[in-house]
């Protein structure tokens, strides 16, 4: 059989027939049964939170991208002056969609007994109209048409914990007050009526955003024709380096330039490292499927000690011997890796059935919104993911098929048959 080709037919009938188990050979199948369900949970589990890592951080970006500008131009000093001008200038470079003046503060707010710290930003009533978080949140009361003049804009986080909604007042009180010859004045305290109530799902800004018109702004933080910013937005946030050396070169005053990456730097590489960690964690669920398959291999080449003392002396050679205990190594990797990753693409693409089914079942919520930032699981599934998480299983399984087919084929047939 030395002329026979590599991976022939009777290879693939032997390396079968040793897989079927038999009524002495049901240990050996029973590790061999739980080495294909740990590679197909394994590479399952890993293809599920990888696609959910991925979910949540393009939902992640997307929801701050919606609301926060991809680079802020702030001032060189402290206050930016003329800023519609900047902004028209920043219209005009290519690749800007959107560029408009800013105020921001953190104020107190009240109504009635309910009091809480909020972030207040300040916008012309027509950048509002362009602001994504605004026009298209999740959910909303009221008219974003009616904001403008005393009339306000709040997060549905704010609303609820001063326990307002669309026409109640709701007053703003800032600490900085105008600085006078004779000292810091009282703090600016003024009512504004709610026009809109907005959910973009993202908790942590739903609970302290609030927008106010910015001629009011400009008023209430003692700014007139002033701003704290421009607030500009590209086509290509991921290439926004290249944007800022386009808005560098052609806007004609000196500021700073403060990117979406580098206010969320914390974040993304938080996310970054989970999923490594992640990744590198759940492999060893896989790995030890993989030695499960060596540990089931080494017991059926001792099982199979006699068969393969006659199969040598019949002219089968070494190499053969090792390829059909490679086969079966690997068949159980391959069945295991395909099945992980059908049970992985099925599971991750209905999550969200899953998770309300195990919702409806526990009478519990799994997925709190408050801690996790966001509304719902996501879950975005990559075929590059899939591809790497396919390659590791293979992999591992077929590295942990050599040890025992190495062995199996080293056997010397004449101790094998004087042994039986």
């Amino acid at each position: 059989m030395s002329g026979t080709r590599p991976f022939a037919g009777f290879e693939w009938l032997i390396a079968l027939r040793y897989l079927r188990a038999r009524r002495r050979e049901r240990a050996i199948s029973a590790i061999t049964g739980f080495s294909l369900v740990g590679i197909m949970l394994g590479v399952a589990t890993l293809i599920v939170v990888m696609s959910v890592m991925n979910g949540f951080r393009d939902e992640l970006v997307t929801r701050i991208l919606g609301v926060n500008g991809h680079v802020l131009l702030l001032p060189v000093g402290r206050t930016l002056e003329e800023p519609e001008a900047l902004a028209a200038q920043a219209r005009g470079v290519p690749g800007v969609v959107r560029a408009a003046p800013l105020i921001e503060g953190r104020v107190m707010a009240s109504s009635g007994p309910g009091a809480t710290g909020v972030l207040v930003r300040g916008v012309s009533e027509a950048d509002a109209m362009t602001l994504e978080a605004l026009v298209s949140p999740e959910e909303s009361l009221g008219r974003l048409a009616d904001f403008g003049g005393e009339r306000i804009a709040l997060g549905s986080g704010v609303a609820e914990e001063l326990g307002v909604t669309v026409g109640d007042s709701v007053k703003l009180i800032s600490p900085r007050g105008l600085r006078t010859v004779l000292g810091a004045a009282p703090a600016t305290v003024r009512n504004f009526e709610v026009a809109y109530i907005f959910r973009m799902g993202m908790s942590e800004y739903d609970k302290v955003l609030v927008y106010m018109p910015l001629e009011a702004a400009q008023k209430f933080f003692l700014k007139p024709g002033g701003a704290d910013m421009v607030e500009v937005m590209v086509d290509h946030p991921d290439e926004i380096e290249a944007a800022v050396n386009r808005l560098a070169a052609a806007l004609d005053r000196p500021v700073r330039y403060w990117t979406w990456k580098d206010q969320n730097s914390g974040y993304l590489g938080a996310l970054r490292t989970e999923r490594v960690v992640m990744f590198v964690i759940l492999s060893l669920i896989i790995l030890v499927a993989a030695l499960n398959i060596i540990s089931g291999l080494i017991m059926l080449v001792k099982d199979k000690g006699r068969d393969i003392g006659i199969l040598r002396t019949i002219g089968l050679t070494r190499g053969a011997v090792m390829r059909v205990f490679f086969i079966c190594g690997a068949s159980i990797g391959v069945v295991g890796s395909a099945a992980g990753v059908a049970l992985g693409i099925v599971f991750a693409l209905n999550i969200r059935k899953v998770q309300a089914a195990v919702e409806w079942v526990l009478g519990v919520s799994v997925w709190d919104p408050t801690v996790r930032y966001l509304t719902e699981i996501p879950a975005i599934l990559r075929w590059s993911d899939v591809g790497s998480v396919l390659a590791l299983a293979l992999a591992l399984s077929f590295l942990a098929t050599l040890y025992p087919a190495w062995r199996a084929a080293r056997m010397d047939p004449v101790e094998a048959l004087r042994h039986e």
